[in-house]
């Protein structure tokens, strides 16, 4: 009941990040139909264009040594191991057109399907992988149950196909009996590719519809509930709690950073308990006067408690602060807008030079 309910719980669609994921890990979708129809058109392909060759090569061999049986000495067992190799390398020269084009097909139809990539994942040991109890349960569980169907299914198909072609088989193979050996091994070989050009035809629609669904049964058993999507969504641009913890050590750096400056400011412009802005300009330093640091209200207070420690002249420009607060960065020079209302103040400054005076 619980596994019904987490599968009805599982409304969204699986998100990028889960199916990179699942990717990486090599749990892709994967028809086997497919590949075995690729099996199937590889031996197509070796009987159409490889066979008849092969069979009169094998033949000619196998006369030569059933008609000559004396030539072939075995005497002892040096001969024996002798012919045997004979006898395999002939029979390996046969099969080994057969052979790569199995290889070919195997791996055509993997990449096909998926583009091949190497997983360590899934070459690693794990004790799951020997469970008793799981392989039991894929055995004989709704899956194994599914798998059984489906076989059952295809082999009802297929031997409905055969039985249709092979129908009239037997009168040309009991035809083909009457001609010569030759000729009726390409009788054998034209019912062979009948056959398997059938096998062929009914696997490709079997192998088409397998691979439709195991796309969508990957992709649903992909899919997301609600919650999953929102603690990745939280996991991939960071838990809010932690987020703002950051800020806030972040903005506590800064404000130490622009207290440490502070003591380096030619005035500070202020709304009485409001606002304040640490302004410094050095001729020989900035074509204009630089923000040192600014502050709304406690923060405003120790900016002035510093400055009056360390002997720096206060204004308390109610409009002015506030206007200023609010474009003004610190590191950076001030805006245009202000280096009138600013110059007269630092005119004042310099002017009270040496004997400066706070006002306040």
């Amino acid at each position: 009941m619980s596994g019904s309910e987490d599968k009805d719980s599982k409304t969204e669609e699986a998100t990028e990040k889960k199916i990179r994921d699942t990717v990486e890990k090599g749990q892709l979708p994967h028809s086997r139909e497919t590949t075995i129809l690729c099996s199937f058109i590889a031996i197509l392909i070796f009987a159409v264009f490889f066979a008849s060759d092969t069979v009169l090569r094998v033949g000619s061999f196998l006369s030569i040594f059933l008609e000559k049986p004396d030539s072939w000495p075995m005497d002892t067992a040096d001969d024996v191991v002798a012919l045997s190799r004979i006898v395999t390398i002939e029979i390996g020269k046969a099969c080994a057109s057969l052979f790569i084009l199995l290889v070919v097909a195997g791996v055509g139809a993997s990449a096909f399907q998926n583009l091949p990539q190497f997983v360590g994942e899934r070459i690693r040991p794990q004790a799951s992988r020997i469970s008793i109890a799981k392989g039991w349960k894929r055995l004989f569980g709704a899956q194994g149950f599914a798998e059984f169907l489906k076989s059952l299914g295809k082999l009802t198909f297929a031997a409905s196909v055969l039985t249709f072609t092979l129908s009239d088989s037997h009168r040309r193979f009991l035809a083909g009996m009457l001609t010569q050996s030759a000729d009726f091994a390409m009788v054998i070989r034209d019912m062979g590719i009948g056959i398997i050009l059938s096998i062929v035809l009914v696997m490709g629609l079997i192998a088409a519809a397998d691979l439709v669904w195991s796309r969508f049964h990957w992709k649903q058993e992909l899919r997301m509930s609600k919650q999953e999507v929102k603690d990745e969504h939280k996991q991939a641009e960071g838990d809010p709690i932690v987020k703002a913890r950051l800020r806030s050590l972040q903005r506590d750096r800064a404000r130490k950073r622009m207290m440490t400056a502070v003591p380096r400011a030619t005035l500070i412009i202020a709304n009485p308990t409001h606002f304040s802005i640490a302004l410094r300009y050095v001729r020989e330093e900035n074509s204009a006067p630089v923000v040192l640091a600014k502050g709304q209200d406690l923060v405003a207070l120790k900016i002035r408690e510093i400055a009056k420690a360390n002997n720096i002249p206060i204004f308390e420009d109610v409009a002015l602060a506030r206007s200023m607060y609010k474009q003004v960065s610190v590191d950076s020079v001030i805006p245009a807008q202000f280096y009138q209302a600013v110059a007269e103040l630092v005119r004042i400054v310099y002017s009270s030079k040496p004997k400066r005076k706070e006002l306040s």
